[in-house]
């Protein structure tokens, strides 16, 4: 029981210091968010206004544009605990470096993801998306957003230990992401025709329930081969 207590104390401990941490630097939230509005906003620029053409292609651009934004604070993940030595205390403590990495990882979403599915259906608007595509939406930036989180952590701990790993960290986890791209925009496609997509939402729910058990210890090992 004592165990127990310990492991929860500690995961909160993680993230309650990283949210911390985020909310004194506020440009972790502020960046992915502003780079998420201007990105879908160069569309209606580039495409032109018409709301057929923006209907239509509206689901992908939201999705590659929450992707990206997702990918702007994946390197400053560990490298702040990197530097200033937290993360090999992290490594020798008795607690599962699962657990506390998981910890980071949450709090990453709720700076980044966050943010983004509850900004998303403005810029649904501004695409003219379709009105029975909203619940489609929310429901798989929901679940995909921690999906991205996840896997990008990985890549994240790969290249803790080089100076600028921004780059290698999008061609590592780029390919890991398509998975989730196309089940997402698939599935607000098919709410916009009427379609059920409820086997999409199972898709992506499958694929989180998967990336909570697996990434966390991927994780906990690209660190220990990173730092080593």
């Amino acid at each position: 029981m004592s165990r127990d207590v310990s492991y929860s104390r500690a995961f909160n401990t993680v993230l309650k210091r990283d949210l911390q941490v985020a909310f004194r630097h506020r440009n972790d939230i502020f960046n992915p968010l502003m780079f998420f509005f201007i990105v879908v906003s160069l569309f209606p620029l580039g495409i032109g206004p018409e709301p057929q053409v923006l209907a239509r292609i509206a689901p992908g651009i939201i999705w590659v544009a929450a992707l990206l934004s997702a990918m702007l604070s994946l390197e400053r993940l560990f490298k702040t605990d990197y530097a200033d030595g937290s993360l090999e205390q992290m490594m020798l403590s008795p607690q599962p470096l699962s657990l506390m990495v998981l910890a980071k990882v949450l709090a990453h979403w709720i700076v980044t993801g966050v943010p983004l599915i509850i900004a998303s259906p403005l810029l649904a608007t501004l695409l003219h998306l379709e009105s029975n595509s909203y619940g489609a939406l929310m429901a798989t930036l929901t679940l995909g957003t921690p999906i991205l989180s996840l896997l990008g952590a990985i890549g994240a701990a790969l290249t803790v230990g080089l100076r600028k790993g921004g780059v290698l960290i999008s061609l590592l986890i780029l390919p890991l992401y398509i998975p989730v791209l196309i089940f997402a925009t698939s599935g607000i496609d098919a709410a916009g025709m009427n379609l059920p997509y409820t086997g999409h939402l199972s898709l992506l729910a499958a694929m989180l329930v998967g990336a909570l058990v697996l990434a966390p210890v991927a994780i906990g090992a690209s660190l220990r081969v990173s730092t080593n």
